[in-house]
C-alpha cells in the first residue's frame, strides 16, 4: 500500500543544481513505486544573519502532520534548514548543512568570522538548532561518506551514507575518446573550474575543454581563458539538454571534477557510468570516495594546474589507458541505484 510522503527542501529562487535534481529524482522514484508524494519547498534567504535564522524558523512553524485532513506518513528532510521541520516520522537524507558555519568556516568560501561576536552567536545558534532537530529524526542518512564524516565530527551525530544515482541514470553510455576533457556544474568558486582552464596553457597536446553549466563565475572564466590565450580551446556551453549531456560525457577523453571538499559529486558518478576516467584534486571531498589514483582516474595536489596538464597530456597520448581507466570507473559505480535508497528511507516510515 502506498504511503503519503513529503520531501522537504529549501529553495533559492531561480537557482537549480544538484540538490534540486536529487529531490526531483527522489520524488519520481517514489511515485513510480506507488506512493503519493509532495515536495514542500520553502524559499531560503541568507543575505543577513537575521534572514538566515528566519528561514530556519519558517520550517519549525510548518505543520506537516496532516494535509487536507489526511495523515502524512513520512517526512524526508534534505538540506539545511529543512530538517528543522517537526514530524513524528521524520527521516533526514542530508545533502549538506550550513557549511559556512562548519567546515567552510575560516576559508575564503565563508563570510562568517568566529572572532566577530554577532557571527559567533549565530554560529552557536545554528549548531544548537542542528543538534536538536537532527536528534528528532527516526534515522539520519547522508548522500556521501564525506557528509557523514562532517556530521560526526561537528555534531557527534552518526549517519549512514546512501549514494544517489544521477538524474539521467540509465541514459549514460560509453563512447569514443575525443580531443576534449569535459566537466559540468554550477559555475561558482567552490567548483574550481578555473583550475582546468589554468592547466590548458601548460599542456603539450592540443587538448580542449568543454564546460556545461551556468552561474556567477561565467564571465570570470571567460576572461581567464582570454588572459591565458586559450579562449579557442575553452567552450562554455551554458545549460545543456539531457540527451546532449549524456553524449558530451560519452564523447570526452576524460572528465575533470575538482571542487573544494564536495559533498558528493554527481559528475564523478556520471563520468564513471559513461566509462570515462576522472581527474580530481586531493581536497575534493566526496569525489575521493570513488576516484582511485591511476586506476580509474588521477588525484592531483590542490591548486596544481601543471600536474593536471600533465595528466591531460598522458590521456591524450594514450587513449587505451583512458579506456582502461574508464572501465575501472564503470565497475566502481555499478551498484549505485535507487532500490537500496528507497528501501532504507521507507524502512523508517513507522
Amino acid at each position: 500500500m502506498g504511503r503519503r510522503i513529503c520531501i522537504c527542501v529549501n529553495r533559492v529562487p531561480f537557482a537549480y543544481g544538484g540538490a534540486e535534481m536529487l529531490v526531483e529524482s527522489l520524488r519520481d522514484q517514489l511515485v513510480a513505486r506507488g506512493h503519493e508524494v509532495e515536495v514542500v519547498a520553502v524559499p531560503f534567504a541568507w543575505g543577513t544573519r537575521t534572514q538566515l535564522l528566519k528561514s530556519a524558523l519558517a520550517w519549525r512553524l510548518l505543520d506537516l502532520n496532516a494535509a487536507g485532513g489526511q495523515k502524512i506518513d513520512l517526512v524526508i528532510a534534505t538540506r539545511f534548514p529543512s530538517y528543522v521541520v517537526k514530524h513524528p516520522n521524520k527521516v533526514v537524507w542530508l545533502i549538506h548543512q550550513m557549511r559556512q558555519v562548519y567546515d567552510l568556516l575560516g576559508t575564503p568560501y565563508s563570510d562568517f568570522r568566529e572572532d566577530e561576536p554577532r557571527d559567533r552567536k549565530v554560529i552557536e545558534m545554528v549548531r544548537a538548532m542542528d543538534r536538536r532537530t537532527l536528534s528528532e529524526a527516526r534515522a539520519v542518512y547522508t548522500i556521501s561518506g564525506n557528509v557523514a564524516e562532517r556530521l560526526k565530527r561537528f555534531n557527534n551525530v552518526a549517519a549512514i551514507p546512501l549514494y544517489p544515482p544521477p538524474r539521467l541514470d540509465g541514459r549514460y553510455h560509453p563512447g569514443g575518446f575525443g580531443d576534449y576533457v569535459f566537466t559540468a556544474g554550477r559555475l561558482d568558486r567552490l567548483k574550481r573550474f578555473d583550475l582546468l582552464i589554468r592547466a590548458l596553457p601548460q599542456t603539450e597536446t592540443p587538448v580542449r575543454c568543454r564546460i556545461a553549466g551556468d552561474g556567477p563565475e561565467r564571465q570570470t572564466l571567460e576572461e581567464l581563458a582570454g588572459k591565458l590565450g586559450v579562449r579557442e580551446r575553452v567552450e562554455l556551453l551554458g545549460w545543456v539538454e539531457d540527451d546532449r549531456m549524456a553524449d558530451l560525457f560519452a564523447g570526452s577523453l576524460a572528465v575533470f571534477y575538482a571542487p573544494y571538499d564536495e559533498d558528493y559529486g554527481y559528475v564523478t558518478v556520471e563520468a564513471f557510468k559513461s566509462g570515462k576516467p576522472v581527474i580530481t584534486a586531493a581536497d575534493s571531498g566526496g569525489v575521493l570516495e570513488f576516484v582511485e589514483d591511476s586506476r580509474n582516474g588521477f588525484i592531483c595536489p590542490p591548486d596544481a594546474p601543471r600536474e593536471i596538464a600533465a595528466r591531460l597530456d598522458e590521456l591524450y597520448r594514450d587513449r587505451e589507458k583512458a579506456r582502461r581507466m574508464g572501465q575501472g570507473g564503470l565497475e566502481r559505480v555499478a551498484e549505485i541505484g535507487w532500490d537500496k535508497v528507497i528501501e532504507q528511507l521507507l524502512s523508517q516510515a513507522g
